[in-house]
């Protein structure tokens, strides 16, 4: 089988891999998210030391953190933009490792990768209308329509549509630096942090930040419930490995809908409906293997 490399580089660090599919990953490596000047030579130096011990690449899978421009038709086409890394704005991701390894190069955002990966070995696998947010440090979000990646102007930046917000109830007035109050403002793992001056890890299940954090996440997803008409919505990252998050979710996205959309799937199998990846944390390194493999000839 072909042998493809594969980068999911967040803000906080790159994974890198070398593989096939979910159960042949060959090797895989996590290096820091500084500069480009620090963070690239070593994404490189791994993928020429796994040629090395594992063979030829036939391509290399990109899903990055952004905003990006994912356009091959475009002359920035593999740049990131103005992304909050400042060290990364305007930075040509593609063309930094094509520069090394002359084979296809595919290119997304992080989040639409593990749509990919979830679409491909999945919880989405014969869907053809879903979508994936990741809630984390940031909150993105991605989604295929009718079989194909969401694209269309740029790509989808879910994180940043604008919720209710009560500050009454909340007095919080958000973290996000270009829109204060977004979803990712008043949603994130940093929001949460900066909310109640601790880590989300830390606060307990029974604290008051879970109920306020599911219903801000179910007042999105209606959002996208309404505009999208998903199949199904598969939610990852860090925060929502808090295992009480996802039943308070799901609670909340019933009662803003408010029997509104009569389907089965909302009213009586919503747990199948909202869930988690079933590649775990493995689902953007897998979706950076198809995007490799959807660049290949």
């Amino acid at each position: 089988m072909p042998l493809w490399g594969g980068i999911e580089a967040g803000g906080t660090k790159f994974i890198c891999g070398v593989g096939t599919k979910p159960n042949d990953i060959r090797a895989e490596i996590r290096i820091p998210t500084t500069t480009p000047q620090e963070t690239i030579p070593q994404v490189i130096d791994f993928f020429h030391q796994q040629e090395k011990l594992e063979g030829t690449l036939e391509g290399i899978g990109i899903g990055s953190f952004g905003p990006l421009d994912p356009n091959p038709a475009s002359p920035t086409f593999g740049y990131l933009k103005h992304t909050p890394k400042h060290n990364w704005v305007d930075f040509d991701f593609v063309g930094a490792i094509r520069r090394e390894f002359k084979i296809p190069i595919g290119f997304d955002t992080d989040v639409n990768a593990a749509v990919l990966g979830e679409y491909r070995w999945g919880n989405a696998q014969g869907l053809d209308t879903f979508i994936y947010i990741t809630v984390g440090t940031g909150i993105g979000g991605g989604g295929m329509v009718n079989g194909k990646l969401i694209h269309g102007l740029l790509h989808p930046e879910m994180g940043h549509i604008f919720i209710p917000h009560n500050l009454t109830e909340d007095p919080f007035t958000g973290c996000c630096p270009f829109h204060n109050d977004c979803l990712e403002g008043l949603a994130s793992g940093l929001a949460i942090e900066k909310r109640w001056g601790k880590k989300a890890t830390s606060l307990p299940p029974e604290h008051p930040a879970w109920l306020l954090e599911a219903n801000y996440l179910a007042l999105g997803l209606v959002n996208f419930v309404l505009t999208l008409s998903p199949q199904k919505i598969i939610m990852g990252g860090g925060v929502m490995n808090q295992k009480q998050l996802f039943p308070l979710v799901r609670s909340q996205v019933q009662k803003h809908l408010s029997s509104y959309l009569k389907v089965p799937e909302i009213l009586n199998e919503i747990e199948d409906y909202i869930l988690p990846p079933k590649l775990g944390n493995k689902a953007g390194l897998m979706g950076a293997f198809a995007l490799a493999e959807q660049a290949a000839p």
